[in-house]
C-alpha cells in the first residue's frame, strides 16, 4: 500500500469561500478517479503555530494506482487550484504493509 499526505497552507489573502471550494474539489476526487482505497479530507482544527490549514491522506494499492491518481485529469485541475492559493505545499508518501 502507498499512503499519500499533502498539506496545503493558504496564502493569507485566500478568502473562506476559495478554501471551502477547494476541500469541496479535493473530497469529489473520488467519485471521478477509481483507483484510490481510502480518502479522507479536512481544514485543521488546532490552528497551532505550526499547523497547515488543509491535510489529505490517501491511500493507493501501489505505486501504479498512485501514479494514475497524480496524472488524472481532474486532480490535476484540483492541484493546479491548491497552487494557486496556498503559499506552501508539502507531501510525503510512503509504502506500508
Amino acid at each position: 500500500m502507498i499512503t499519500h499526505i499533502v498539506c496545503w497552507k493558504y496564502k493569507p489573502e485566500t478568502t473562506a469561500e476559495h478554501r471551502a471550494e477547494h476541500i469541496a474539489k479535493l473530497r469529489a476526487l473520488p467519485d471521478f478517479i477509481s483507483d484510490i482505497e481510502s480518502f479522507a479530507v479536512g481544514a485543521d482544527i488546532l490552528h497551532l503555530v505550526r499547523s497547515f490549514d488543509t491535510g489529505l491522506v490517501a491511500v493507493y494499492r501501489d505505486r501504479s494506482a498512485l501514479d494514475a491518481y497524480t496524472d488524472h485529469p481532474e486532480h490535476l485541475k484540483v492541484a493546479a487550484l491548491g497552487k494557486q492559493i496556498a503559499e506552501k505545499v508539502v507531501s510525503v508518501d510512503f509504502e506500508s504493509e
